[in-house]
């Protein structure tokens, strides 16, 4: 093992030139101007795994953006494992609140900073470092499954599975997509919250009105909208609509010191719900106003708003159904509506909650693994965020054990500015990926 390790090591200069290289193509997916970019970024990624010594690369889609697959095969009585990534990256918002260039990788205090870095290029670069480690024949089969559509929902995923399911059948499935403790401890995934989003329109007039005229009688739309949505929350901010299912978390520590640091929530900010941290943020339903589209201040007039729209998002705990809490949301939306102003609710994306299994002899060789990189058993943590997809592969290849691993860490800023990787953290990771096909075997 001890030899394997110090191949990882050798190889990860080379990885993270890699990644950088990555991290410098746009592929954001989301801007149609530049799908283009993620094309080129699924093309470098396809040439990387053919390097790195893949007989059998290929891109693929289905009406959506291209997805990179590579196969080794298993060796006689080895088991297969398909290792997940996705090279698409959220847009990197407003340039200025970036300390660096989003598109230009640079390293302050051991961290790699760069839109996509870590959120999910590591995840590629982790794949490529444990591959390479091997030189290029590990003892198990692998497979490289690379997403391109993944900060946009998935949309093609569902047909992509069912378009190359022989192909990308494993007996385990790493997905590298998700969170640690701390740069110092690991984790293992094993809840997810689902997600599910509306927008909801609300209408008082056909048209607008002068506010010293009509004000006093006449409602205006964004006080219906506004009393609207503080109608989802009590006074302590715990979701208010009814029938939506919670969970149990695990009793894991979450000092109110660590929220504070973690989140930068501001001084004299409090946290907002009931119950532990774990259990607010892993097995309790959220709900949160992601936009509202009204009149901006700039262009204020001293005007009755006749419509007024916002989107919401909820997640959904484990145990849950996506669906049946849309439905309860709308119900809510529909019933809370004020002043008899008109109300029509748009629904828009699910995806369901899961909840991982983590028995069994897969699950003992990931530990190990993890135990030889870190120094430490991993903590079996929940998730607040979605990561709606996992569910369709547990759906597409049922046999399968499911680990959720990443290289992220809760300085990390996925999706926010100022994105980075903990380049520690990769290395442990990559060690841990490297150390369990082997453990596999």
């Amino acid at each position: 093992m001890t030899d394997l390790v110090e191949r990882v090591r050798e190889v990860l200069p080379s990885v993270r030139r890699d990644l950088e290289g990555l991290v410098r193509i746009e592929s954001v997916w989301a801007d149609p101007d530049r799908q283009g970019e993620v094309h080129r970024s699924a093309q470098a990624v396809a040439e990387l795994l053919a390097q790195a010594g893949f007989d059998d690369v290929r891109t693929v889609s289905d009406s959506g953006a291209p997805a990179v697959i590579a196969r080794y095969p298993a060796p006689p009585g080895a088991p297969t494992v398909l290792l997940y990534a996705h090279h698409d990256v959220q847009p990197e918002g407003d340039h200025e609140q970036w300390v660096s260039p989003p598109f230009e990788p640079t390293e302050r205090d051991g961290r790699l900073y760069g839109r996509g870095s870590a959120d999910d290029k590591a995840g590629i670069a982790t794949h490529l470092a444990a591959f390479r480690a091997h030189g290029g024949r590990p003892p198990v089969g692998v497979t490289v499954f690379v997403e391109g559509e993944e900060e946009s929902g998935s949309p093609s995923l569902g047909r992509l599975l069912a378009a190359h399911r022989d192909t990308l059948a494993a007996d385990v499935i790493v997905i590298a997509d998700s969170d640690n403790w701390s740069t110092d401890i690991p984790a293992l995934t094993v809840t997810l919250r689902g997600m599910a989003d509306c927008v909801v329109e609300v209408a008082t007039l056909d048209h607008g009105l002068h506010s010293g005229l009509w004000g006093g009688v006449i409602p205006d739309a964004l006080s219906v909208l506004v009393r609207l949505l503080a109608s989802l929350h009590d006074d302590e901010g715990n979701v208010a609509v009814a029938g939506l299912h919670e969970g149990t978390a695990a009793p894991v520590d979450y000092p109110p010191e660590r929220v504070r640091t973690d989140s930068g929530l501001l001084e004299g900010v409090s946290e907002i719900g009931s119950g532990s941290v774990p259990q607010r943020l892993w097995a309790k339903p959220a709900i949160t106003v992601i936009g509202i589209d009204t009149t901006p201040v700039a262009a204020a007039s001293n005007t009755l708003i006749p419509r007024a729209r916002a989107k919401i998002s909820m997640r959904v705990a484990p145990g849950g159904d996506a669906a049946a809490h849309l439905d309860a949301l709308e119900a809510h939306l529909r019933r809370h509506t004020p002043w008899g102003a008109q109300v029509d609710v748009t629904r828009g994306e699910l995806g369901q909650p899961y909840a991982v299994t983590t028995t069994g002899p897969v699950y003992d060789a990931a530990r190990s693994a993890f135990r030889q990189a870190w120094g430490t058993d991993p903590v079996e943590m929940g998730m607040g965020g979605s990561i709606p997809f996992i569910a369709e592969f547990a759906a597409a290849f049922p046999q399968a054990a499911i680990l959720v691993t990443g290289v992220e860490d809760p300085a990390t800023q996925a999706h926010s500015v100022n994105e980075s990787l903990d380049l520690g953290v990769l290395e442990r990771a990559a060690i841990t990926e490297a150390l369990f096909l082997t453990e596999l075997a």
